[in-house]
């Protein structure tokens, strides 16, 4: 180091916070300083009051930052004896005064090495400065993941997490110390076991990274089964709410594979049906007798007479069969007539046996 420079000690920081490119650099190769900045806000970049001096005293110096290309560097500003070129107009301030610079609305991109060169003759002074850049963290919020009561005492998980914030770290504690070391832990979740009897448990989550810091209290009430919420239910809980929809869903499909594999068959059975509207067959029952031959009409042709009784269902009644038909012929169905006047019914006729005909009439089309 020359003479006459200041060697200012870095912030503390953890080595998750340092960039890979200041990692490799190293505090003592180079990078004198360390800056967060914070997404979307103002980040002022500031050099040492030695090299300050060394500018008013040589009166040249400039802003310069490095990019994704190790070999190429970006120029931002450049001062000479009191005048100054802002290569970043509306993205960046160079206040004269102390020679600083302000990046206006910080963004990712930032986040970046920096550096502050002064020519003084045939040599330079340069003064690095690595900023990181930082979303802060959102509030959080505590979810109960699990809440059992056994043994007398509460089992509980908590689940800490905030919505946003880069780098996130989350810590359990409580500014009670009679339970300090109940609700100590490192981590988003804490597993917390309790006396029945205590009502309220105070445990606080903390969630932080480089730039900001978010707290939430936690009290515990009366330990049961449904604070849980959806992701503490019981067993036999999820197991109707998986088992019985599913349950449900084989019913119906088989309800609908069975209406549809009848359907067809029902269709089927219809075409198939001797009954059907259009071509119905109806049966015929009649008794033939032969009657004697003195009884007969005087209008009768043939020596015999055949009186034939026959039903169907469905015709006008007024239509009668020719004498001498063949009964297998198909002919308009009749109604049942009475007996002739002078006869005896069929039934009733002792010297010849009855002889049934069993005839086959086929509706007429419509």
């Amino acid at each position: 180091m020359g003479r006459g420079m200041v060697a200012l000690s870095p912030p503390p920081c953890l080595p998750a916070c340092l960039s890979p490119s200041l990692r490799s650099l190293g505090m003592g190769h180079g990078a004198r300083e360390m800056v967060l900045g914070t997404l979307g806000k103002a980040t002022t970049l500031q050099i040492p009051p030695d090299l300050q001096d060394l500018t008013l005293r040589f009166g040249e110096a400039v802003w310069k930052r490095d990019t994704e290309d190790p070999q190429r560097k970006l120029v931002l500003l450049k001062y000479l004896d009191g005048n100054y070129t802002n290569y970043m107009q509306g993205r960046a301030l160079f206040h004269r005064l102390n020679f600083s610079l302000e990046i206006l609305n910080t963004s990712r991109q930032d986040g970046q090495l920096y550096e502050y060169i002064v020519s003084k003759g045939p040599e330079e002074k340069v003064w690095q400065i690595q900023l990181e850049v930082y979303e802060p963290v959102s509030d959080p919020s505590i979810q109960i993941l699990s809440q059992v009561p056994a043994n007398g005492s509460c089992t509980i998980t908590l689940n800490c997490t905030a919505a946003r914030g880069d780098s996130i770290s989350y810590s359990w504690g409580s500014q009670d110390s009679s339970i300090s070391q109940l609700c100590s832990h490192n981590g988003s979740l804490l597993h917390l076991s309790y006396p029945l009897q205590n009502t309220s448990i105070p445990c606080t989550c903390t969630a932080s990274n480089p730039i900001s810091t978010r707290v939430i209290v936690f009290n515990s009430s009366k330990c049961s089964y449904e604070q849980g919420g959806s992701a503490g239910l019981r067993r036999e809980h999820l197991v109707l709410l998986v088992v019985l929809p599913i349950a449900a869903v084989i019913v119906l499909i088989g309800a609908f594979v069975a209406t549809h594999l009848a359907m067809p068959m029902a269709g089927r059975e219809q075409e198939q049906s001797p009954l059907a509207e259009n071509n119905a067959v109806h049966t015929i029952y009649s008794q033939v007798q032969r009657v004697q031959k003195q009884k007969c009409p005087a209008a009768a042709e043939h020596p015999s007479c055949t009186t034939i009784y026959a039903a169907a269902t469905g015709l006008p009644p007024d239509m009668a069969l020719a004498p001498g038909t063949a009964p297998h012929a198909p002919r308009s169905p009749l109604t049942q007539p009475p007996a002739p006047q002078g006869h005896a019914p069929l039934s009733q006729s002792p010297d010849k046996e009855p002889m049934t005909v069993y005839a086959s009439v086929m509706m007429p089309m419509a």
